[in-house]
């Protein structure tokens, strides 16, 4: 299967630059397998369509500010985004201009803040060690920015709304922005129905958002990202499993790790540890009956993981009637509901 089986037309000006005011009130365009079905809704109608003994399953991964500029000693700058840690003071991270990022080079941040280049990897990945004094976290919160995608424009002048409600573990470059569209009022009135809702957390990685290069899908690496998963979650969806409810996963990152999880007798389990799951047509998928998901970029792997889903042409003319019907795309744009 070849990366350009995934491509379709987009305007630009449907590539929302901002978010909505109001988190829930972005559309959902709602795709049941069962019966061929596509209804137009708006997110907070998610309430009316969930039912109760469903189980949704949410990434509570936080984005942190892992876009520096650094200087090298010939004054060049250099922008540095921080993929991974590795250890207390080093990190995997992605250097531009890659070519001229060698090892061994120091580089500066601020006075308080450097590092070298201890490792060179390809595609611009290199291993990099700070020198600092105090606590990383506190310095890189005051110097580093929020990594947004490249194809938004505009400044976001809340960095929160680049944030889920219910984020809470640090260590993403990218959100997980299917559940961008989720408010308080709206997961209480799930929970008061009955939806049970279960916490995993996948760290947003290199993994999720690098484009494909290869023709053939098939010779796509995948960059492994961190995910865990606790071993109430794993009771929780195990349980629903074997009494025929509803796994729905919120987001493509959900999605991923659930799938990675799975032992030989076909049950999630507690997991902690890296993935590089890479999903694309056709696959069976193990543990999810449902995705709540954005729209995704053309030729992505995300793209991909959608159509094993529900299927690559129907995707591709849920996505066409989604451009004619002026759907907003992409981070800050609507959703999807595939069940």
């Amino acid at each position: 299967m070849n990366k350009s089986d995934f491509y379709y037309y987009l305007p630009d000006e449907l590539i929302a630059q901002t978010p909505l005011v109001e988190r829930d009130s972005s559309r959902l365009l709602v795709y049941e397998k069962s019966d061929a079905c596509c209804q137009h809704k708006h997110f907070s109608d998610l309430k009316d369509i969930l039912v109760a003994g469903d189980v949704l399953v949410i990434n509570n991964t936080r984005v942190i500010p892992a876009r520096i500029f650094a200087k090298a000693e010939n004054e060049r700058t250099y922008e540095v985004l921080l993929l991974r840690r590795l250890s207390i003071d080093s990190w995997e991270a992605l250097l531009r201009p890659a070519r001229k990022a060698k090892l061994g080079m120091v580089l500066s941040v601020t006075a308080e803040l450097n590092f070298s280049i201890e490792k060179v990897i390809d595609n611009g990945i290199r291993i990099i060690k700070f020198d600092f004094e105090g606590v990383f976290e506190d310095i890189l919160f005051r110097v580093g920015h929020v990594p947004l995608p490249p194809y938004i424009k505009e400044v976001l002048k809340d960095s929160e709304r680049y944030q889920t409600i219910y984020s809470k573990i640090n260590g993403s470059v990218a959100a997980p922005t299917a559940g961008l569209h989720f408010t308080p009022e709206l997961i209480k009135c799930l929970e008061e129905k009955g939806v049970i809702i279960q916490t995993i957390f996948l760290h947003v990685g290199l993994g999720t958002f690098r484009p494909v290069k290869t023709n053939d899908i098939r010779d796509h690496q995948m960059h492994s990202e961190y995910f865990e998963i606790s071993i109430e979650t794993a009771n929780q969806i195990n349980k629903a499993k074997q009494e025929k409810r509803r796994i729905i996963a919120v987001g493509t990152t959900s999605v991923r790790a659930l799938e990675s999880a799975i032992d030989e007798n076909g049950f999630v389990k507690e997991y902690c540890g890296d993935t590089s799951i890479f999903i694309y047509p056709p696959y069976d998928f193990k543990v999810v009956d449902g995705i709540i998901t954005n729209f995704h970029l053309p030729e992505s792997t995300l793209l991909m993981l959608v159509s094993a889903f529900a299927g690559r042409e129907k995707i591709l003319n849920l996505y066409a009637e989604a451009v004619n019907k002026e759907y907003r795309f992409f981070s800050f744009g609507d959703a999807m509901l595939l069940i």
